[in-house]
């Protein structure tokens, strides 16, 4: 079976916290690793704040960016504090994936088993650009690759994957 060559996608990553800096950012370059091994490429890396104005700007800049075909945050979608990344990037949102959460909570009930309900992981398009939100820790991002983005964010993954879903990718 022939596979077709793997159209990279440009991809920024958002690590919400209130702690984490660059030296200490580990599910950031978790996230930075696992795309680029995949053959992505990072448009963007940055740490913010657990504040839903600084993540919203954060994030519907690269929105707005036609060059950024995907958007991964990671960090506060728990139901602690400040945790406040899915009101946030919920406003965003033109459509809500909904079943991205659910698959999330599904895989991880495997690992953390009933602590997988405190997380709020969620997704959408915006502006035709694909934001997930998932849990900062190194293994939930792990998880959330593993068991969905990896495949997702392929786009030789049959029988559908969302880079098919992208519109300034089916224009190229």
């Amino acid at each position: 079976m022939k596979t077709e060559q793997l159209i990279a996608l440009n991809v920024a990553i958002l690590t919400v916290s209130d702690s984490r800096n660059e030296e200490t950012d580990t599910s950031g370059k978790l996230l930075v690793e696992l795309l680029t091994d995949a053959g992505h490429v990072i448009a963007g890396k940055v740490i913010c704040p657990d504040n839903i104005y600084q993540v919203r700007a954060c994030v519907s800049r690269w929105i707005a960016d036609d060059a950024i075909q995907a958007v991964i945050v990671n960090g506060g979608t728990g139901i602690t504090g400040r945790d406040g990344t899915p009101e946030a990037i919920a406003p965003l949102l033109d459509k809500q994936i909904e079943g991205f959460g659910e698959l999330f909570r599904m895989i991880s009930f495997e690992q953390v088993k009933t602590s997988s309900i405190q997380s709020r992981a969620l997704a959408g398009v915006a502006n035709g650009t694909l934001i997930f939100c998932v849990p900062g820790s190194p293994n939930a991002c792990r998880t959330a690759w593993d068991g969905i983005l990896k495949d997702q964010l392929d786009s030789n993954n049959k029988p559908c994957n969302l880079v098919q879903l992208i519109p300034r990718l089916r224009e190229r």
